[in-house]
């Protein structure tokens, strides 16, 4: 790499010159469950600027540093010990893998005359994460500390975004290197060529129905806004990959929904029906295609920084090599009447098919006099209201994340993280660094009950850092998604899904922050403005019937009026 290299008189060894490599890449945290194997790197961070969170466990720690890098385009770091340590982190490695997100991962090892003896907690980094990481490299050099640290950030932020792993043999870090820091060398942000965009815009002329898919990462200094402006005035729909959703806002005439698990009928036929298909920032991939079977014969661009296309399936018919922010750019040059040839301004599939599948749901609260069961619509079409689409929310895996996904709008960039690749537990660790990058700001995670209970610990480093996400748990006793399938398959012969859950409000009481149990449609309301401004972590416990299930795909709402 050709990044510069700087004295530092404070450096003495390899561990301390790690920190000092990370302090001039902008990193303002890093997220630790502590290990012997990695001490003078701790020790390192102890003068540090760099916030240490301590964590309480290791795939929690990889997912706060997923968020980190989700909600700031900076690779997230997590750090954590050998063995058992790294076997926790895998899940997040996955997930930054499949979810094209930059992250580090430190990784303790034993020192280097111990190695191939079996010694304790040893084992293999390279045949562990070679398979789904980016790179996987070994810091043997005490001298090359720096060198290799900048070279794990510039990979893990190029071309598709993903996660790389660093090992750090316990013996190393000790030893004396040269107090030289390695700088950031910005990655590469490949560009349309103009005759690549006089191709694009002669495509989106001459087609009938075309549509832009937006999602990936990157979206982050308006891209989306522009994007949707140029749309509009080309008669193009805009849609959302899934769970990426946050990269355009919702509004606005192309704005037209986003596909994948819990899409409407209406926005998937609108997908569908589109004879050319633009997607930026992401392929044409397994959830957003309903498994590899909607939208394969359409004529279809590919924009991308990712010349191997991969997670793309299907028909390519041009390979634009752009980030998202570069493409934009280009494209907003371009004047959208040339683009829109001989089409008209509209294309009514777009924000029709949007506000139906965003409508809420807001039946009365009773029905003579008598409170309703919890009514999941009604919730979160109250939850809306209270975001304006200004929130951070965070979500695990599961059903219950159906009803946030459907019915809370997003109109600002980088404001959604949420496991693409469909890992449970990510709600509450992403939450907890959602709220320490962005203390203002309204941070709220939904989980089911399943998916809190998998990285719910981390409510105590939320306590001990300050954090104060809000945590929506959905209660119905049961893995839902499952049993969905299971009645779908095997009706009426539900097996191995059944939970028993603690009083979750009174979890949340007993860390010191603000829990609520809500059984009411009537009574959420009220538990929200409470938990919304309680100057601690809240939790609303949410409970309903195992017998509800997401709400329907159709235009007809599952429960209630549809809200417009």
């Amino acid at each position: 790499m050709t990044s510069q290299q700087a004295p530092d008189s404070a450096v003495h060894s390899a561990g301390h010159l790690i920190v000092r490599t990370l302090e001039a890449h902008g990193i303002e945290r890093v997220y630790a469950v502590p290990g012997e194997s990695y001490l003078d790197v701790l020790d390192g961070l102890h003068d540090s600027g760099v916030e240490t969170v301590v964590c309480r466990q290791e795939g929690g720690a990889g997912f706060m540093a997923l968020a980190e890098a989700r909600l700031t385009g900076r690779p997230g770091i997590a750090m954590v010990t050998r063995g058992p340590g790294a076997a926790n982190a895998m899940i997040a490695i996955h997930t930054a893998y499949q979810d094209a997100t930059p992250l580090v991962l430190f990784v303790g090892l034993v020192p280097v005359n111990d190695r191939e003896r079996d010694a304790f907690q040893e084992f293999s980094l390279t045949g562990w994460f070679g398979s789904t990481a980016k790179r996987v490299m070994t810091i043997d050099d005490p001298n090359r500390a720096g060198e290799l640290v900048a070279e794990a950030m510039r990979i893990a932020a190029s071309g598709r975004p993903g996660p790389v792993v660093i090992g750090l043999p316990e013996d190393v870090l000790v030893l004396p290197a040269v107090p030289t820091v390695a700088h950031p060398v910005a990655p590469p942000a490949p560009a349309p060529h103009p005759s690549e965009l006089d191709a694009l815009v002669a495509r989106l002329a001459k087609a009938e129905r075309p549509a832009i898919v937006a999602g990936g990462d990157g979206w982050h200094a308006g891209e989306g806004r522009e994007l949707l402006a140029f749309a509009e005035a080309a008669g193009i729909p805009v849609f959302c990959d899934w769970r990426a959703y946050d990269a355009v806002p919702h509004e606005g005439e192309a704005w037209a929904g986003w596909l994948g698990y819990g899409r409407t009928d209406a926005v998937a036929e609108g997908y569908i029906n589109a004879d050319l298909l633009v997607f930026v920032g992401c392929g044409r991939a397994d959830v957003l295609s309903d498994g590899y079977t909607q939208g394969f014969d359409a004529e279809t661009v590919l924009v991308t920084a990712d010349p191997d296309a991969t997670m793309h399936s299907g028909r390519t018919d041009q390979h634009i090599l752009a980030t998202p922010a570069t493409f934009v750019r280009a494209l907003t040059e371009v004047d959208p009447a040339t683009a829109r040839g001989d089409r008209g301004t509209e294309w009514q599939a777009g924000r029709a098919a949007a506000q139906r599948q965003t409508a809420a749901h807001r039946p009365d609260a009773s029905i003579d006099g008598v409170a309703q069961q919890m009514d999941l619509g009604v919730a979160f079409g109250e939850l809306d209201d209270r975001l304006a689409g200004e929130a951070v929310l965070t979500f695990g895996a599961g059903n219950a994340t159906i009803w946030a996904h459907r019915f809370v709008k997003h109109l600002t960039p980088a404001s959604l993280v949420g496991a693409r690749n469909g890992a449970m537990g990510l709600a509450v660790p992403a939450a907890v660094a959602g709220s320490l990058i962005f203390p203002d700001r309204n941070v709220v995670a939904v989980c089911g009950d399943g998916d809190f209970l998998m990285n719910g610990q981390e409510i105590a480093t939320a306590v001990a850092h300050g954090s104060k996400p809000l945590i929506i748990v959905i209660d119905n006793e049961i893995y839902g998604t499952i049993v969905q399938h299971q009645e779908n398959h095997y009706p009426g012969r539900r097996s191995g899904t059944r939970m028993a859950n603690p009083d979750f409000s009174a979890w949340m009481q007993s860390f010191g922050g603000h829990g609520e149990r809500v059984e009411r449609t009537e009574d959420f309301g009220p538990s929200l403005d409470r938990a919304l401004a309680a100057d601690a972590p809240a939790l609303i416990h949410v409970l309903i019937p195992d017998t509800v299930m997401p709400p329907a795909s159709s235009d007809v709402p599952a429960t209630g009026t549809a809200r417009a």
